[in-house]
């Protein structure tokens, strides 16, 4: 298996879908005040770059970067598909995107993600695989929604 990951423009049907599996994943894991992940159209926002990742013509996962600021980046849309999990297409472009955060200058590399113990236990093991540590909220965020937890990983 030779992964490739691609500047995606959104216009995939595969895109769509995948986008469209995330969103209804984080509708049937938080309640609707909680989902903070993006539809199509605010991905396409000039503040974020879209990757997915490839092996052949098999679409196996997608990541975004916002900028927040000159110094601070946001992890967005990370997604695997269900039926191509453990294939290490998420470690793909989680490394992808702290490496474009890195040569971007950036001082700070933030995420929001659910509670391990409603179903993101595998994304907490993932980021702290990367060094990501719990942190308080960021941005526009509240920090009274026990649906979301921050991380952060201090790129300098």
């Amino acid at each position: 298996m030779t992964l490739r990951i691609e500047l995606d423009d959104l216009s995939r049907p595969q895109i769509h879908a995948l986008l469209n599996e995330h969103l209804q994943s984080m509708y049937a894991l938080s309640p609707p005040e909680s989902v903070h992940a993006l539809d199509l159209s605010k991905l396409r926002q000039p503040d974020i770059s879209f990757w997915s990742v490839w092996d052949g013509e098999e679409l196996l996962g997608c990541g975004a970067l916002k900028q927040l600021d000159e110094r601070h980046g946001e992890i967005k849309s990370m997604r695997t598909p269900e039926q191509a999990r453990r294939r290490g297409a998420g470690r793909a472009v989680l490394q992808h995107i702290v490496g474009v955060a890195r040569e971007r200058g950036y001082a700070r590399l933030s995420l929001e993600t659910g509670p391990a113990d409603k179903g993101f236990a595998a994304a907490h093991r993932l980021y702290e695989s990367f060094g990501f540590e719990t942190c308080g909220p960021f941005a526009d965020y509240r920090g009274d929604d026990p649906f979301s937890v921050f991380m952060t990983l201090e790129l300098r």
